[in-house]
C-alpha cells in the first residue's frame, strides 16, 4: 500500500484526499475571548520580531499570513521542539502576532487571529531536514538570527548550527525569509553546507496532522513543482491550508514519512536555492473556502528560483 501511494507521488500530478474532504467548511468566525489590546494603527504592514519574552520566538506576518520559527531557549523549555514552521490563522491585515503571543494564550482566537497549528517535530508549514538512508535528519532550533527589514518588507536570516546526519557527515544551513505585503507566501533561500562535498538530497515538508488528528487533503503537482495541503475543517477554529513551491529541475523524488508529505531536491553542499512556503487560513479576509480555490491560488503565485534575486 505504501509503496503504491509512493510511486504515485513519483509520476507526477495526483490528489490523496482524506474521508472528511466533501462536509462543509466552517465559515462563522471563533467566539472572542478577551479580545486582544487595540493595535497602535490598522495600516497593513509586513513584519518580523523577535519574542524574546517568549524563548526567543521569532514572528513574521504580512496583512494575509503569519508565522513563527523557535529559539534555542525552547528546547529546555517545551522539549520536543524543533526546526518546523508555525504558521497562523490571522483576520486583519495589520500585525498581531506580538500582541497575541504577548497575551501568553495564542491557542485561542481574541479578534484578529489563532495559533492552532501545531508544529511539534514535523516540518510543519515548509521546513526541511536532509534525507538520508529513507529518514529526515533535521536541525535543532535556530541559533542566530538577523533582521534585515520590516515595514514593507518582513526581511531576515537564520543560522541552524551544525547537525548530524547519521554518522556520515554533518551539515548546517543559512535561510533567508522574504515577505512582503499581498503575498501568502514567504521566499525562503537556504544555503546548507556540510563537512563533505557530496551532493545531498533535501527534504522540505508539510505536516501531516498539525491541526487534528486527521491528515486532510494533499494536492502534488511535480511539473510545476507543487506540493499543496487542504486542512480538515473544525469547528472550533475552521481550517488551515499549506503550500510548498519549488523549482520543478531540482526534484529528485516526492514522498512522504510518517509525519510529513515531503518534496527532495537534489542540492549540491553551498549553493544557496529558493523554495516558496505559504498557507492561508479560510477564516482569513481571502474567504478560501474550497480546496479548488486554495490550488488556483497556490498555481497563480509568481515565483522566482533564482537566489542571486
Amino acid at each position: 500500500m505504501i509503496i503504491g501511494r509512493i510511486c504515485a507521488l513519483a509520476m507526477g500530478l495526483i490528489s490523496a484526499t482524506a474521508s472528511a474532504q466533501h462536509t462543509p467548511t466552517q465559515t462563522a468566525l471563533p467566539v472572542v475571548v478577551n479580545p486582544l489590546p487595540a493595535p497602535p494603527d490598522r495600516h497593513p504592514r509586513a513584519r518580523v520580531l523577535l519574542a524574546d519574552y517568549r524563548y526567543d520566538d521569532l514572528l513574521w506576518e504580512n496583512d494575509k499570513t503569519a508565522h513563527r520559527i523557535y529559539g534555542l531557549a525552547l528546547e529546555k523549555a517545551e522539549p520536543p521542539s524543533g526546526s518546523g514552521i508555525d504558521s497562523w490563522g490571522k483576520n486583519v491585515a495589520w500585525p498581531f502576532a506580538d500582541r497575541q503571543l504577548r497575551g501568553g494564550d495564542q491557542h485561542s482566537y481574541h479578534g484578529e487571529g489563532m495559533d492552532f497549528y501545531h508544529v511539534g517535530t514535523t516540518r510543519g508549514a515548509g521546513g526541511l531536514g536532509i534525507w538520508y538512508d529513507n529518514k529526515l535528519w533535521t536541525s535543532r532550533n535556530y541559533s542566530k538570527y538577523r533582521i534585515l527589514q520590516t515595514g514593507a518588507v518582513a526581511d531576515f536570516e537564520v543560522d541552524y548550527a551544525p547537525w548530524p546526519v547519521d554518522v556520515v557527515r554533518k551539515v548546517w544551513e543559512t535561510r533567508r525569509f522574504t515577505l512582503p505585503l499581498g503575498t501568502h507566501f514567504t521566499r525562503m533561500v537556504s544555503t546548507i553546507r556540510s563537512d563533505l562535498s557530496d551532493p545531498l538530497i533535501v527534504g522540505i515538508g508539510i505536516g501531516k496532522r498539525p491541526t487534528s488528528g486527521r491528515a486532510g487533503s494533499v494536492t502534488i503537482d511535480r511539473p510545476r513543482g507543487i506540493l499543496s495541503w487542504w486542512g480538515p475543517d473544525e469547528p472550533e477554529h475552521g481550517r488551515m491550508m499549506v503550500a510548498l513551491k519549488v523549482d520543478p529541475k531540482m526534484i529528485a523524488e516526492i514522498r512522504e514519512d510518517a509525519d510529513n508529505y515531503l518534496v527532495l531536491l537534489k542540492v549540491q553542499p553551498g549553493q544557496p536555492f529558493v523554495y516558496y512556503s505559504g498557507s492561508a487560513w479560510n477564516l482569513g479576509q481571502d474567504h478560501v473556502n474550497s480546496r479548488e480555490a486554495w490550488d488556483k491560488l497556490v498555481a497563480a503565485e509568481t515565483v522566482d528560483f533564482d537566489p542571486a534575486h
